[in-house]
């Protein structure tokens, strides 16, 4: 699971995977909104590849990228933990906040 996570970890690998989501893309479609060089998307590309996050397909001279979400599920299984524990202590917060709310406090002013 850390390959994915590091494939994960770059803001431009992350958008190439947004773009795969609509549709299988080329290599330069990829590399078209970061205006970078081919040989950078490409090495962007190998990561995604080497996570399993994408397949590639040579048609001709022309590499086609594909989505493989599939490892994706690894990773949001992983997360789910994460976000049940920190659910259950801002449920806890939530009720502490509403019960401290709730709780009349004696006046500071008034010494009897």
């Amino acid at each position: 699971m850390n390959i994915i996570f590091h494939a994960l970890s770059d803001a431009t690998r992350r958008a190439m995977l947004h773009q795969l989501a609509e549709g299988e893309r080329t290599v330069s479609q990829l590399a078209e909104p970061f205006a970078m060089s081919l040989p950078a998307a490409s090495k962007h590309v190998k990561v995604l590849e080497k996570a399993g996050l994408l397949t590639r397909e040579v048609r001709w001279r022309t590499h086609w990228c594909r989505l493989n979400a599939a490892p994706l599920a690894e990773a949001h299984s992983w997360l789910g933990f994460y976000e049940r524990f920190w659910t259950g202590r801002l449920d806890i917060l939530e009720r502490l906040l509403r019960e401290e709310a709730a709780t009349p406090t004696p006046d500071k002013g008034n010494k009897e």
